[in-house]
């Protein structure tokens, strides 16, 4: 695990199409139990070289109902985006991330981690890259329960994302309590080990 995590810390495949240049962010260990697929870097995570360093993260950690120090153990959570480095600024937000990282990277990391209990699919460009299922992001996220195994569908905690919560109240009144409940026993496996 260490030395594929060192070539993607050194990947520059997309460098020339990246404003900000390569700064691949991944955090995973071959113990980990729950993979996080997110979407890119934005710009602040960029700068600090840490996953989820941001108010998305802040949200994200909540919905968990989980600590720093529990999130960023990779014995407990791999940090693994679609796209590792920051995609730039685009019209309505940060642009997509960069399609070559997943293709890439995904297999051999995803192979490197026997065992994963829980892949977290955060966003619909992860979903749509997991899924073939045709659905919504609002569809899948409702519809949790019938995700195939290992799979759980969130939307991306971004506070952009403020006015699709407030529509949807049942994510925080249903899937929530059935994510942390999932996740809850997979801590204590790894406080244990």
């Amino acid at each position: 695990m260490q030395h594929l995590l060192q070539e993607i810390k050194k990947c520059t495949i997309c460098a020339s199409e990246l404003p900000f240049g390569a700064n691949p962010v991944v955090q995973a260990s071959s113990n980990s139990k729950i993979c996080i697929i997110g979407q890119a870097p934005g710009k602040k995570v960029h700068e600090s070289g840490v996953a989820w360093d941001d108010p998305s993260g802040n949200r994200l950690r909540s919905w968990l109902s989980v600590t720093n120090n529990e999130f960023y153990d990779p014995q407990l959570f791999a940090l693994v985006p679609m796209g590792f480095c920051y995609p730039g600024k685009g019209k309505s937000g940060d642009n997509p991330p960069r399609p070559e990282c997943a293709p890439t990277w995904h297999p051999a990391l995803l192979q490197a981690m026997p065992n994963l209990s829980l892949i977290l699919l955060v966003g619909s460009y992860a979903q749509s890259y997991y899924l073939d299922d045709n659905l919504t992001l609002t569809e899948r996220v409702k519809t949790f329960e019938n995700c195939p195994i290992p799979y759980f569908p969130l939307p991306h905690p971004s506070p952009r994302n403020n006015i699709w919560l407030r529509k949807n109240a049942w994510f925080e009144q249903d899937v929530l309590p059935a994510l942390r409940s999932k996740i809850e026993p997979l801590k204590i496996i790894s406080s244990t080990n």
